[in-house]
């Protein structure tokens, strides 16, 4: 029977496609062997629900009838939410990359019934246009071509799949010299806008990993010419049009190099990453807009983000009513119609509101014209009861899309900074947001033993992947560090022990992305590089030398430089997505313990100031009632100074003389950090 098949799905994405004329399925067996059945192509699209552009392609062509009749008549029809099945995503696009096309959603991909890609793109106007085709255009051609040209696509799928699998089973493996981090730095350095921040040119992302390997670097050496790039990205973030000034979070990226006109979806992931650097910074500049932002933002994600249960929803839309930004942007004579005339020229002046506007006749909010010259305390102070009033009045708008379904691989990224941010500003509120999704994601999507990657409604979807079990072990960790809770550590470890179980590749290292019994695809991937969100493989090895030191287990260390190992001829080809190993890699070459003797209360001056370093390779344990570190720590037999809680610096094998005062503690962690 030819029907739409997603009413019964659980993805807001999906049901977002539920009433198309297209009849579309989800994925999985049954889908292709209606294909195999039929003798018809996959058509495979594959979006999410804040994506724009995915909005634009089914306004256009999958709720016109004459479209979908095509669509039907040729094409077995397949939905795909990117966010709840990343394996499937990423698969075909790096099958679109193979064909020498740049990548992007919506992903439109032509399949065999088998699942083996022919040929594909993004984002197909219903008219040609864009130097595209029409749509209707391409699925007539395509359907032609399998039917009567059928050497065409053995040719292209053979040639596809074979290079899939090549490139899924190719080990670069090697010894990373200890200068990588800094020349990676160097280079990184070399490439950064030196106006506005972050890479330069269009369209701009804010590329964390990146940043954060500067800044390591610059923690390192104390070089300014690694910190400059990392400060003046986050000054021109914080105050453009990527950054909701009146709601707090930042959008995915901006279209132009200013930072000024976003694609206004906002993301978990994106949120969480740019918190922990943020407090990363901060926590050496002590400058006041990283605190703000970092407030405004968590103060969001508490409002808007949280779900039923305490997990973190993924994403808010792009558009609402049909408009990409229209909750967002504000024309003038909305300014002057909700404050005082004098109100209205300073927030104007401030905020970038003109007649003609600085977007599309409309004005985003943005402070970009003060971006290299900060506000004092009295000018935010001036500016604060007219952002909300703003805000009140945007509260009205109708809202952009909400997809409130909950992702173990972003829900453990947001734990972490959570944990991280509250433990360095003292919000121990925020630590118990982190604690209360933890709890949430692994009570209720752990089930026998086993993580899964999405939950909503109710429903579980997907045996989890290897970067939702990597980024709730370093979560969990996170945790352990900001509560002093070791229960955390245990939990990290079940985690890892999942991951070796299910998804360790015996024969090159590292670990595939799917596990060994998730129901299988054209090829098993196994990967290093990040995209949007960090790689497991990536970020691995830094959680992996955590734990050793928190358990004095050497075989973290063993399985760290495992993965380490197995990765390391990746850094001959490309740099760029191999931010969070490197990251991982500098970790393990110079990790700086810090061991408090004393209860948590006792300690807890010493923890402050300890989180009050940034120090972005530190691990705090806390050492009380007579429990005593393994025989191989360096910390081994270490005791109190006279009979007061007592902190201890360890840097390899050696550690520093006991200290007592908070100021101390601190200086030993800056000359441990530097190595």
């Amino acid at each position: 029977m030819s029907r739409n098949f997603l009413s019964a799905e659980t993805s807001p994405y999906l049901l977002q496609h539920a009433d198309n004329p297209v009849h579309w399925r989800p994925w999985g067996e049954e889908a292709l062997a209606q294909a195999r059945k039929e003798k018809k192509p996959v058509l495979l699209s594959v979006g999410y629900a804040a994506c724009h552009w995915c909005h634009v392609m089914a306004h256009e062509s999958f709720e016109d009838e004459g479209v979908a009749a095509v669509m039907n008549e040729h094409f077995v029809n397949i939905k795909v939410d990117r966010e709840e099945r990343p394996d499937i995503d990423a698969i075909y696009m790096s099958a679109l990359h193979l064909l020498g096309q740049q990548g992007g959603w919506p992903l439109t991909m032509f399949l065999t019934p088998e699942g083996e890609p022919f040929w594909g793109g993004t984002y197909f106007p219903k008219e040609a246009a864009y130097g595209r085709p029409g749509f209707a255009d391409v699925l007539t051609e395509v359907a032609r071509i399998f039917r009567e040209e059928p050497a065409k696509v053995y040719k292209n799928r053979a040639a596809l799949t074979e290079a899939l699998k090549k490139q899924a089973g190719t080990a670069r493996p090697g010894e990373p010299a200890p200068q990588v981090p800094i020349i990676v730095a160097e280079k990184l350095a070399e490439i950064m806008d030196p106006e506005n921040g972050g890479i330069r040119g269009a369209p701009k992302f804010p590329q964390v990993p990146l940043l954060s390997l500067l800044w390591r670097a610059h923690l390192r050496t104390g070089r300014e010419d690694f910190a400059l790039p990392v400060t003046r990205a986050l000054d021109h973030m914080s105050e453009g049009g990527i950054y909701d000034h009146l709601g707090g979070g930042f959008a995915r990226y901006s279209v132009d190099e200013f930072w000024l006109a976003p694609h206004f979806e906002k993301m978990l992931y994106d949120n969480a990453a740019l918190i922990d650097l943020l407090t990363l910074v901060w926590a050496e500049t002590g400058k006041p807009l990283y605190e703000r932002r970092v407030r405004e933002t968590v103060e969001w994600v508490a409002r808007e983000m949280l779900t039923e249960g305490g997990g973190f929803a993924a994403s808010l839309d792009a558009d609402s009513e049909g408009v990409e930004g229209k909750f967002y942007v504000w024309s003038e004579a909305g300014i002057d119609n909700l404050l005082t005339p004098g109100e209205a020229e300073l927030f104007k002046q401030v905020y970038d509101v003109t007649a003609e506007g600085n977007w599309e006749e409309t004005n985003i909010l943005n402070r970009l014209a003060r971006a290299d010259a900060p506000f004092s305390d009295e000018e935010e102070a001036a500016l604060e009861p007219l952002k909300a009033r703003l805000f009140a009045e945007r509260d009205m708008r109708v809202h952009p899309g909400f997809d409130d379904k909950v992702l173990a691989d972003w829900n453990g990224l947001m734990i972490a900074a959570l944990a991280r941010a509250g433990a360095t500003f003292g919000e121990s509120a925020w630590v118990e947001m982190a604690a209360s999704a933890f709890r949430f994601v692994m009570e209720t999507m752990r089930v026998d033993g086993r993580l899964h990657h999405a939950w909503r409604e109710g429903k579980l979807q997907h045996i989890a992947m290897a970067d939702d079990l990597a980024n709730m072990a370093d979560a969990a960790v996170a945790l352990a560090e900001a509560t002093g809770d070791e229960g955390y550590v245990a939990e990290a470890e079940s985690l890892v022990a999942e991951l070796d179980a299910h998804y360790r590749d015996e024969t090159n290292g590292g670990y595939f992305f799917t596990a060994s019994d998730a129901p299988a695809l054209i090829i098993r991937r196994r990967t290093v590089s990040d995209d949007a969100t960090p790689a497991a493989n990536g970020t691995l090895p830094g959680t992996l030398v955590k734990l050793a030191l928190l358990t004095g287990k050497a075989d973290y260390f063993i399985r760290a430089d495992e993965v380490v190992r197995a990765f390391a001829g990746e850094l001959q080809e490309n740099i760029f997505p191999l931010g969070s190993y490197i990251a991982s890699l500098d970790t393990r070459l110079r990790p700086v313990q810090v061991v408090l003797i004393g209860t948590e209360a006792e300690t807890a001056p010493l923890a402050r100031a300890a989180f009050s370093v940034s120090c972005p390779s530190r691990v705090l344990m806390r050492v009380a009632g007579g429990k005593a570190l393994p025989a191989g720590h360096p910390a081994h037999g270490k005791e109190r100074q006279d009979g007061r809680p007592t902190a201890y610096v360890c840097a390899g094998e050696t550690c520093s003389l006991p200290v007592t005062a908070a100021g101390a503690l601190i200086e030993e962690l800056k000359r441990a950090r530097a190595g």
